[in-house]
């Protein structure tokens, strides 16, 4: 390749004329699928002084080698590099990183991380042999590149376990001590690069231990030496370089990341490895093998990084000292960590009243940001304070959980908490309001807010003191000058929802101050205010007075969710919509439309992000705030849906406002609501019983994401079709092209690769669906469905006993549709002998209801074909059919009650789930530390989610070696309903028996006489029950017929019963 050429079209990249820039990219584009593309760019960078031309051309061979060196699902459109051009590429690469300036070897990190990825150890055996060369030499550069290669490898090894790591072990066994020694070296370094390089050795360690302990990083020299380096770093003061003025260009510096990581890998040594309270038994990584070391650690090391820990915090409350958010976050959940054990206990416990006071307690404040945020971007201010999950690394969140450990932990310790509490709202109360300090006030109820679920716990001596405290320091803060203690009193009303108030009057007061919040200038005390509405609904006096405002309240909410994004809000909407339902049908039309402005409103901006991201490296997103929203306000209107089924009217309107919500969802493929917009689909047409002209559009659109790629969710969309098919059959007959357009889902899910056995039960389902409404439509796709249940069946492929219950029911479908269309495509196969041995042979793994009445229909359908229409291959076997049957009507009664039972759990699971009260883990009952007065037990405290996690690895351990396919049984589906429900099988058999004695009394006595006198009994029995049912009915038809006899209809069109 003509390196000049490609330098000077990289050159031209960089041009103030567009075209000549477009031309260049476009040439560029062609270059890059040629082989020597990657070595052209090297020669480039190792000859070329231009700084953006350099930069230019890493970033090329970046994007190239991410994309084409082991291209695979994630890069399928490019060129792979060729396998011979690697092993120069690699040879090359680390000489040119060790010679790069800082800027250059950014971008280098991740080609190499990459290659390494793929090629380590297999195909790149000398790389650890070049990485020590160079991490022995006097050059610092190439001391540099040495430690990124050893950061990378660290990388690539992070999440392996086990077998997985063993050369990893000896890489650590053989770097290590090397790595040790540049740290202890750098840590007295002051420079920029001294940091940046000592943030590599910090870094390094981490990765090296994320999963396990190497046996060499075990052993009693080795750790410490490296708990020394990291103890030192910890405690080394910041240079100026370190502290410029702006906090957060500080945050992001290397000596502060370099702190930041020696911080993250003591807790870890000490969290994962050295404490042995959370060890987990028989575990591969911190089983007995650590035993010792944790031991050791807990009493030789912990107690120093306590000591080392606090004595930063002391520079810090004393202002002598600054410290990150990351640090301060380290050092808290330290703190956190030291509570339960008993040795560790007694270090932290003298110390505990100074570090709630002046540590714990200043942190949970306003500080300077946060009231900037609350005047300035409200929004984020919000995002920050009410995400807690995202917020894990903030402060003040390690500052709350490490309160609720140590309260539910060491109950002694909430007395000591809240007679500070009770200090800052005194003072607050008497000084004068000049004098009043609000931050402190906020940060008091905010700790005493955190603390809600241990003071009403169970048995708690001072959850009568709580409402008291309420009416003398939150309620006058509703009304407080300041809106964030404003919007603090709505927030500690929320954590305080299980709080029985004595007095009705308090709750009215309450209630009346919530609704005047919500119309609060502020917005995060209007969003606050709204969140503290959702609990009060439990309180009967408040449900009450809320029905008069309701429709008001819902307004605010709606208005809320257009002005942020707030995915609690939802929640709050759709507790409404379900507590008020009759309060807000008069409005349902006009709320579905707000719903569908917000949602759009929502998705539009959702597009347009995505579209800016397009084409950047989207692995690792999560649902952000946007989406979480977004799907809230679609269960809210699925909520609403479901309320409006007994006015169909409404519903029909419904559906026409909500099929822009459907169609934008659908159309942009927005896979993450998919769920959601086919279970309001499936309320729409489920709670209608009809399918209008407008849900036929949305059917064309399942359809429609279907066939573009959405196979993997047929599960999701089968409720709603299932409904297509049942209340839409006549549209489908009269409309073939809807026919097609199922079938064709039913194949396609079968011949796809990427699905699997979940997915296809739901094809096997669809096809059920259509045979069981389409009686005499669906002649010509019989044979396709025979042939795919067969198939599949048969073939090699393992498959759990649902799946092949479902196989074998796609064939009987077909029988019971037309048995004589269905033999002939079962013989012209040579299937017939073998699916009959399948059927009969799994007759008691058809367990529901459902199957057995399939089968009971099938079977009875088969009797009333002539003798000359039985296939030869089956005729000798053919008597078994009336033993199958005789089966099937043995186990139909229990079925029956089985299926009784699950409907009734079905119906009083949400009653339960109400009305059950909540366990709380802080429960009071038995703490020996119950009063201030009594002394405290110093004593090791279970860690109840080490113990947790332990029992889900015994449970994990029992079920893997008890489970057998027996488990995978079908459960009744209480919601299922298809036309099997009316077929009354006892009446049906009893038919089907007497035709055939009459019409073809010979087969009918072949049939007859293998049956055994239990058998012959089981037979008289439902022909009894056939006779009892069918008198049942015609007294129940006859009842009816009197009631409506009874009933005139006067000449004013009034009813009247005579």
């Amino acid at each position: 390749m003509d390196v000049a050429g490609l330098r000077n079209c990289i050159l031209s990249t960089l041009d103030s004329n567009a075209d000549v820039r477009r031309q260049a990219e476009l040439d560029l584009k062609y270059a890059e699928n040629q082989p020597a593309f990657p070595d052209a760019l090297l020669d480039i960078l190792q000859g070329e002084q231009d700084p953006q031309i350099r930069l230019s051309t890493v970033v090329y061979l970046k994007n190239r080698v991410t994309r084409g060196w082991q291209p695979g699902e994630d890069y399928p459109q490019y060129t792979p590099i060729p396998e011979e051009q690697k092993a120069g590429f690699r040879n090359r690469l680390l000489p040119i990183l060790a010679a790069s300036q800082p800027q250059i070897r950014q971008q280098l990190i991740p080609i190499l991380q990459k290659v390494l990825h793929y090629d380590f150890p297999e195909k790149w055996p000398d790389f650890m042999e070049i990485t020590m060369q160079l991490l022995n030499t006097n050059d610092a550069n190439s001391v540099f590149a040495g430690l990124q290669c050893l950061l990378a490898i660290c990388r690539v090894y992070r999440f392996k376990s086990a077998s997985s790591r063993s050369d990893f072990d000896k890489i650590v066994a053989l770097s290590f001590p090397r790595l040790l020694a540049i740290g202890t070296n750098l840590v007295d370094e002051t420079g920029v690069e001294a940091a940046e390089m000592l943030r590599i050795v910090t870094k390094s360690f981490k990765h090296a231990t994320y999963f396990e302990l190497t046996p060499h990083l075990r052993l009693h020299e080795s750790i410490v030496g490296w708990c020394s380096l990291f103890l030192r770093i910890v405690a080394k003061d910041a240079p100026p370089s370190a502290l410029p003025e702006d906090l957060d260009e500080r945050e992001t510096s290397h000596f502060w990341k370099a702190k930041k990581w020696a911080y993250a890998d003591l807790n870890r040594l000490f969290v994962r490895y050295g404490n042995p309270a959370t060890l987990q038994k028989n575990s591969n990584n911190n089983g007995d093998s650590y035993a010792e070391f944790s031991k050791t650690f807990l009493h030789s090391f912990a107690p120093e990084i306590l000591q080392t820990y606090l004595g930063q915090v002391e520079k810090w409350v004393g202002k002598t000292a600054w410290l990150s958010k990351a640090c301060l976050s380290f050092t808290i959940a330290f703190l956190d960590e030291c509570v339960k054990p008993k040795s560790m206990w007694a270090h932290l416990k003298p110390h505990m009243e100074t570090l709630v006071s002046h540590f714990i307690f200043p942190i949970l404040c306003q500080s300077d940001e946060d009231l900037e945020l609350f005047e300035s971007e409200p929004s984020e201010y919000l995002h920050r304070k009410l995400n807690s999950f995202e917020e894990v690394s903030a402060p003040d969140q390690a500052a709350t959980n490490f309160l609720v450990t140590l309260t539910k932990s060491r109950k002694k310790q909430t007395f000591t908490i809240l007679n500070f509490v009770n200090g800052i709202v005194g003072q607050y109360e008497s000084a004068p309001d000049n004098e009043k300090n609000p931050r402190e006030k906020e940060g008091a109820l905010r700790m005493i807010g955190t603390l809600a679920s241990v003071i009403l716990a169970k048995k708690s001596p001072i959850a009568d003191q709580v409402e008291y405290f309420f009416v003398r320091h939150v309620f006058p803060e509703f009304r407080s000058p300041h809106g964030y203690l404003r919007a603090r009193a709505c927030d500690t009303l929320e954590k305080f929802e299980q709080l029985d108030f004595k007095d009705q009057n308090n709750l009215l007061i309450i209630y009346r101050n919530i609704l005047e919040s919500m119309a609060d200038p502020e917005l995060p005390v209007r969003v606050e205010a709204a969140l503290a509405l959702q609990p009060l609904i439990r309180h009967d006096v408040i449900r009450a007075a809320m029905q008069e405002n309701i429709p008001q309240i819902m307004q605010q909410l709606l208005k809320l969710a257009n002005e942020v994004d707030v995915d609690a809000l939802a929640n709050v909407m759709e507790d409404f919509v379900e507590v008020f339902a009759a309060e807000l049908t008069p409005f349902a039309v006009a709320l579905t439309e707000q719903l569908r402005d917000t949602y759009i409103r929502i998705v539009r901006e959702l597009i347009e992000r995505n579209a800016q991201k397009e084409g950047e490296d989207s692995y690792g997103e999560f649902l952000d705030d946007k989406s979480i929203t977004a799907l809230g306000v679609l269960q809210t209107i699925g909520t609403l849906i479901l309320t409006l089924e007994s006015t169909p009217d409404v519903l029909a309107h419904l559906e026409t406002i909500l099929m822009p919500v459907i169609s934008i969802t659908l159309e942009n493929k927005l896979y993450d609501l998919y769920n959601e917009i086919f279970e309001i689909i499936d309320s729409c047409t489920f709670s209608a019983k009809n399918i209008s002209p407008t849900m036929w559009q949305a059917f064309e659109l399942i359809h429609k994401t279907f066939k573009a790629g959405a196979e993997l969710y047929l599960e999701d969309m089968l409720p709603a079709l299932d409904n297509f098919v049942a209340y839409g059959h006549e549209t489908i007959i009269q409309n073939p092209a809807y026919l097609d357009a199922v079938v064709s889902m039913v194949r396609d899910i079968f011949t796809d690769d990427k699905v699997g056995g979940v997915d296809r039960i739901c094809g096997c389902k669809l096809a059920e669906a259509l045979m069981l409404n389409l009686r005499g439509h669906v002649d010509p796709h019989i044979p396709r469905f025979i042939e795919l249940g067969m198939e599949t069946v048969t073939n090699a492929e393992p498959k759990v006993k649902s799946y092949r219950i479902h196989l074998m029911e796609m064939v009987i479908n077909a029988i019971y549709y037309n048995p004589t269309l269905a033999l002939q495509i079962l013989e012209s196969k040579g299937w017939t002998n073998k699916f009959f041995s399948l059927w009969f042979s799994n007759i008691d793994n058809f367990t529901r209801v459902h199957d057995k009445k399939l089968s009971i229909a099938a079977i009875v359908s088969l009797l009333t074909l002539r003798a000359d229409h039985v296939p030869i291959s089956v005729q000798q076997g053919w008597p078994r059919l009336l033993q199958g049957i005789v089966r099937l009507f043995q186990t139909l009664p229990a079925a029956l009650k089985n299926r009784e039972e699950a409907t009734k759990e079905d119906f009083t699971l949400e009653e339960d789930y109400d009305g059950g009260e909540e366990e709380d883990t802080a429960d009071w009952e038995g703490d020996t530390g119950w009063t201030a007065e009594a002394d405290e037990v110093e004593e090791d405290v279970k860690d109840e989610s080490a113990a947790y996690i332990e029992f889900l690895n015994e449970e994990a351990q029992k079920l893997g070696a008890s489970r057998t396919d027996d488990d995978d049984e079908l459960e009744e589906e209480s919601l299922m309903e298809t036309p099997l429900d009316k077929l009354e099988p006892y009446g049906l058999f009893r038919d089907a028996l007497l035709k055939l004695q009459q019409e073809q009394p010979v087969l009918y006595d072949s049939l007859t006489k293998n049956l055994n006198p239990d058998e012959q009994t089981v037979v008289q029995g439902v022909i009894h029950q056939a006779e009892a049912n069918a008198t049942a009915a015609a007294a129940a038809a006859a009842q009816l017929q009197q009631q409506i006899a009874n009933v005139n209809v006067n000449a004013n069109g009034e009813i009247q019963a005579q």
